[in-house]
């Protein structure tokens, strides 16, 4: 089912490559959708593909290998170009094959696994790329639906006795750790599931970012069901 965007403060829906890539991030505004209602049969190449770890990372000459039927080249075509279109404009796009994502279960208080709502960090000026082809598909959240979850006093008191290390490098431990990365949404939160077949461009965490950024999370897979995902 093609899932209907309209902007928001916080995102901004286009229909060509060109403008998602040349949409300027600003306050509050700190995601843009190519809104794409795709053809093709991508459930096809899901089932032809080897999960050969929980991650697999799919290249061009996989895909090229696949014997498909006339939508299950339509999906491929599509695939194929997205990528071309992300290398063309200078990033560095993966075909991810999934199964799951590590989880960390070693916290019981905080998680810092993609599984929990964070945002993306990076020293360098990147924006972060992704397309779910098949499966479930993320959730991103404004920033105001969302604490940082270092700042919950209870949270912040366990990291506290946790931390053994002087007062003044507290702040640092957290980042060293990505514990500063992660939010727990308010209970009025009202995700939005970025759906099927469109290309999202999402703000990082860096020094010249002049937005926010995008607060995210990956979904829980469906049982016995692999996703499919385009990401940079």
């Amino acid at each position: 089912m093609h899932t209907i965007f309209s902007t928001t403060p916080q995102l901004s829906v286009v229909s060509h490559f060109s403008d998602l890539i040349h949409c300027n991030f600003k306050g509050q505004m700190n995601a843009v959708c190519w809104s794409r209602d795709l053809v093709g049969d991508f459930k096809e190449i899901v089932d032809q593909l080897e999960l050969k770890d929980n991650i697999t990372e799919i290249y061009t000459e996989d895909l090229l290998a696949l014997h498909l039927s006339e939508q299950g080249i339509f999906a491929r075509d599509i695939i194929l170009k997205d990528l071309q279109l992300l290398s063309d404009f200078g990033a560095s796009p993966s075909l991810n094959l999934l199964k799951h994502y590590e989880r960390d279960d070693e916290l019981d208080f905080i998680a810092t696994d993609v599984y929990s709502y964070h945002v993306d960090r990076s020293p360098i000026e990147t924006d972060t790329f992704l397309c779910t082809y098949y499966g479930p598909a993320s959730d991103i959240l404004p920033n105001d639906q969302v604490e940082q979850k270092i700042l919950i006093p209870e949270i912040r008191d366990k990291l506290k006795r946790l931390y053994d290390g002087p007062d003044a490098e507290f702040e640092q431990f957290l980042e060293e750790y990505f514990f500063d990365l992660h939010y727990q949404p308010k209970p009025d939160a009202q995700p939005i599931n970025l759906g099927v077949g469109h290309l999202w461009r999402l703000a990082v965490d860096h020094p010249t970012q002049q937005a926010l950024p995008c607060v995210h999370r990956a979904p829980v897979e469906n049982e016995g069901e692999y996703r499919l995902l385009l990401i940079c």
